[in-house]
Protein backbone atom coordinates (compact mmCIF):
# COMPACT_ATOMS: atom_id res chain seq x y z
CA UNK A 1 0.00 0.00 0.00
CA UNK A 2 1.24 3.44 -0.90
CA UNK A 3 1.92 5.61 2.14
CA UNK A 4 -0.48 8.42 2.94
CA UNK A 5 2.13 11.12 2.43
CA UNK A 6 2.46 10.19 -1.27
CA UNK A 7 -1.29 10.17 -2.10
CA UNK A 8 -3.04 12.84 -4.11
CA UNK A 9 -6.43 13.39 -2.46
CA UNK A 10 -8.02 16.78 -3.10
CA UNK A 11 -10.29 17.32 -6.09
CA UNK A 12 -8.63 20.69 -6.63
CA UNK A 13 -5.22 18.99 -6.86
CA UNK A 14 -6.56 16.58 -9.47
CA UNK A 15 -8.06 19.38 -11.58
CA UNK A 16 -4.86 21.44 -11.30
CA UNK A 17 -2.85 18.46 -12.54
CA UNK A 18 -5.20 17.86 -15.47
CA UNK A 19 -5.12 21.56 -16.36
CA UNK A 20 -1.35 21.47 -17.06
CA UNK A 21 -2.00 19.18 -20.07
CA UNK A 22 1.29 17.32 -19.80
CA UNK A 23 0.36 13.70 -20.53
CA UNK A 24 1.78 10.45 -21.91
CA UNK A 25 -0.10 7.32 -22.95
CA UNK A 26 0.93 3.70 -23.35
CA UNK A 27 -0.91 0.38 -23.22
CA UNK A 28 -4.19 1.75 -21.93
CA UNK A 29 -2.66 3.80 -19.09
CA UNK A 30 -2.26 7.57 -19.28
CA UNK A 31 0.13 9.55 -17.09
CA UNK A 32 -0.72 13.17 -16.32
CA UNK A 33 2.14 15.22 -14.86
CA UNK A 34 1.54 18.42 -12.89
CA UNK A 35 3.69 21.49 -12.42
CA UNK A 36 7.41 21.38 -11.73
CA UNK A 37 8.43 21.69 -8.08
CA UNK A 38 9.82 24.91 -6.71
CA UNK A 39 10.94 23.28 -3.47
CA UNK A 40 13.07 20.16 -4.01
CA UNK A 41 12.34 18.84 -0.50
CA UNK A 42 8.58 18.43 -1.05
CA UNK A 43 7.15 15.03 -1.95
CA UNK A 44 5.54 14.13 -5.26
CA UNK A 45 1.87 13.27 -4.77
CA UNK A 46 0.39 10.47 -6.89
CA UNK A 47 -3.22 9.67 -7.79
CA UNK A 48 -4.73 6.62 -9.48
CA UNK A 49 -8.00 6.86 -11.44
CA UNK A 50 -10.12 4.42 -13.42
CA UNK A 51 -13.31 5.90 -14.81
CA UNK A 52 -16.71 4.28 -14.54
CA UNK A 53 -16.92 4.52 -18.33
CA UNK A 54 -13.95 2.14 -18.54
CA UNK A 55 -15.91 -0.73 -16.99
CA UNK A 56 -19.18 -0.79 -15.10
CA UNK A 57 -17.97 -3.30 -12.49
CA UNK A 58 -16.19 -1.73 -9.53
CA UNK A 59 -14.26 -4.97 -8.94
CA UNK A 60 -12.51 -4.64 -12.32
CA UNK A 61 -11.80 -0.93 -11.84
CA UNK A 62 -10.41 -1.41 -8.34
CA UNK A 63 -8.19 -4.30 -9.48
CA UNK A 64 -6.56 -2.08 -12.10
CA UNK A 65 -6.06 0.70 -9.52
CA UNK A 66 -4.45 -1.79 -7.12
CA UNK A 67 -2.10 -3.04 -9.84
CA UNK A 68 -1.05 0.49 -10.78
CA UNK A 69 -0.61 1.52 -7.14
CA UNK A 70 1.50 -1.52 -6.28
CA UNK A 71 3.72 -1.17 -9.35
CA UNK A 72 4.34 2.50 -8.53
CA UNK A 73 5.08 1.59 -4.91
CA UNK A 74 7.68 -0.97 -6.00
CA UNK A 75 9.36 1.47 -8.39
CA UNK A 76 9.40 4.05 -5.58
CA UNK A 77 11.01 1.48 -3.29
CA UNK A 78 13.63 0.49 -5.87
CA UNK A 79 14.42 4.13 -6.71
CA UNK A 80 13.77 3.84 -10.47
CA UNK A 81 11.69 7.01 -10.60
CA UNK A 82 13.80 8.83 -13.21
CA UNK A 83 12.58 12.46 -13.52
CA UNK A 84 9.17 11.94 -11.93
CA UNK A 85 10.31 13.50 -8.65
CA UNK A 86 10.65 16.88 -10.35
CA UNK A 87 6.86 17.21 -10.54
CA UNK A 88 4.44 18.21 -7.79
CA UNK A 89 1.79 15.66 -8.77
CA UNK A 90 1.24 12.66 -11.04
CA UNK A 91 -2.01 10.95 -12.02
CA UNK A 92 -2.19 7.48 -13.55
CA UNK A 93 -5.49 6.99 -15.41
CA UNK A 94 -6.39 3.45 -16.41
CA UNK A 95 -8.25 2.79 -19.63
CA UNK A 96 -10.21 -0.03 -21.20
CA UNK A 97 -7.17 -1.69 -22.81
CA UNK A 98 -5.38 -2.04 -19.48
CA UNK A 99 -8.15 -4.02 -17.75
CA UNK A 100 -6.96 -7.42 -19.00
CA UNK A 101 -3.26 -6.91 -18.34
CA UNK A 102 -1.40 -8.80 -15.62
CA UNK A 103 0.89 -7.28 -13.00
CA UNK A 104 4.17 -7.51 -14.95
CA UNK A 105 2.62 -5.84 -18.00
CA UNK A 106 1.22 -3.00 -15.87
CA UNK A 107 4.57 -2.62 -14.10
CA UNK A 108 6.43 -2.36 -17.43
CA UNK A 109 3.95 0.24 -18.68
CA UNK A 110 4.31 2.32 -15.49
CA UNK A 111 8.12 2.21 -15.72
CA UNK A 112 8.00 3.19 -19.38
CA UNK A 113 5.71 6.14 -18.64
CA UNK A 114 8.00 7.33 -15.85
CA UNK A 115 10.99 7.13 -18.22
CA UNK A 116 9.20 9.31 -20.76
CA UNK A 117 8.88 12.21 -18.30
CA UNK A 118 11.39 14.92 -19.12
Amino acid sequence: MLKKQYRLKNKSAFTATYRVKNSFHKGGITLFAGLLKKDENSLTKVGFVVSKKTHKRAVRRNRLKRLMRESYRLTLKSGELYNSQKYMSLIFAGGEHALDKNFTEVQNIIKNLLQRLE
